[in-house]
């Protein structure tokens, strides 16, 4: 249980159990640095979970395992979605804290997280403020916003950091980089979806939560330093590229209620022609129609498990529209980074 509280926070925070789980793969530098950063966190975790993911390079062989940190490998790559899953299948915490290695939280990061869990009881997800590791007047995120075509896309990325993020406020989902969990609003909402291998997963899973009418809250105060796609070269690598547009069709296929699905769906399909064309544009033609081609052979699969997730819904159409971003033109603008 979590004890080691400072006492100007004793009255906030009860003793809790809470793990921090890494998934690491060919991170190099970057764990070893993300741990150094937890090692001074204000409140100390009960463990520090790490899988590695059959790493080739030398990232886990620093690593320190004493005290409450622990590593456990694997010999192939279960990506990002099974890897978590591995680990929370082995946790009885009451929290679980998903943190990549290439995000350096700030000494009172996890204590902010915490006692927003504590004020905030009806509330399952946590997001931090993450800004960009290399211009940190400059916000990377401050959670995940969900359009209603489908899209997907970190809320404020871009904007600097003094003109946006400053308050607590709800939002769709946290981005999984950085975020704290109920564990056992995870755990029945089934954890990530294992297919997805990467990228859109922590979305769908924040989709799910809100489905069994769980919310989601941005915690300003929760602050890390995140490089971003750190080990999959870049957000619009053929490899981020491929997942991501992949993923985003199934998650709109398994989780929009009925009415909502079908009369969105062609908004859905004209999102889609879209980003087929511009991706073939700046020639990554062939890896954005494989995405689609391969979306397309598991819609089958999506609309079976869309049944259990529909069927398993509490909340009204309404609390979901509520929550869609209905921009005319997705994402928003801000200043672009010199």
């Amino acid at each position: 249980m979590i004890c080691n509280k400072t006492l100007d926070v004793t009255d906030k925070l009860e003793c809790r159990s809470i793990s921090i789980i890494i998934v690491n793969w060919n991170s190099g530098e970057l764990l070893v640095k993300c741990l150094e950063h937890l090692a001074v966190q204000t409140v100390q975790p009960n463990q520090v979970l790490i899988i590695d993911n059959a790493s080739s390079d030398n990232s886990v062989d620093y690593i320190d395992c004493t005290g409450n940190v622990s590593l456990q490998k694997i010999d192939r790559n279960l990506g990002f979605a099974a890897g978590n899953n591995f680990l929370l299948d082995g946790c009885n915490s009451e929290f679980i804290v998903l943190l990549n290695p290439d995000a350096f939280p700030e000494a009172e990061w996890l204590e902010n997280l915490l006692i927003a869990a504590s004020d905030n009881p009806d509330v399952a997800a946590f997001g931090s403020q993450q800004l960009i590791q290399s211009k940190p007047e400059y916000v990377d995120g401050v959670g995940d916003s969900y359009h209603l075509s489908g899209l997907v896309w970190r809320e404020c990325h871009g904007a600097r950091q003094q003109t946006v993020g400053l308050d607590q406020k709800e939002i769709f989902s946290p981005c999984a980089a950085a975020a704290l969990y109920r564990r056992q609003a995870v755990m029945d909402a089934g954890g990530f979806d294992e297919d997805y291998f990467c990228y859109v997963e922590d979305v769908d899973l924040g989709f799910r939560l809100r489905l069994l009418g769980h919310q989601a809250m941005y915690v300003a105060n929760a602050v890390v330093h995140h490089v971003g796609s750190a080990t999959t070269g870049g957000q619009h690598s053929d490899f981020a590229v491929y997942h991501g547009h992949r993923n985003l069709v199934w998650t709109f296929i398994k989780n929009m209620p009925s009415i909502l699905f079908w009369a969105l769906l062609p908004i859905h399909l004209m999102m889609n022609i879209a980003v087929l064309i511009l991706f073939s544009l700046r020639g990554q033609g062939r890896v954005i129609f494989k995405s689609k081609w391969d979306a397309l052979m598991g819609v089958p699969l999506a609309w079976r498990k869309r049944k259990l997730i529909q069927a398993s819904r509490t909340v009204g159409v309404v609390d979901i529209w509520r929550l869609l971003n209905k921009k005319v033109i997705p994402f928003s603008r801000f200043k672009r980074l010199e």
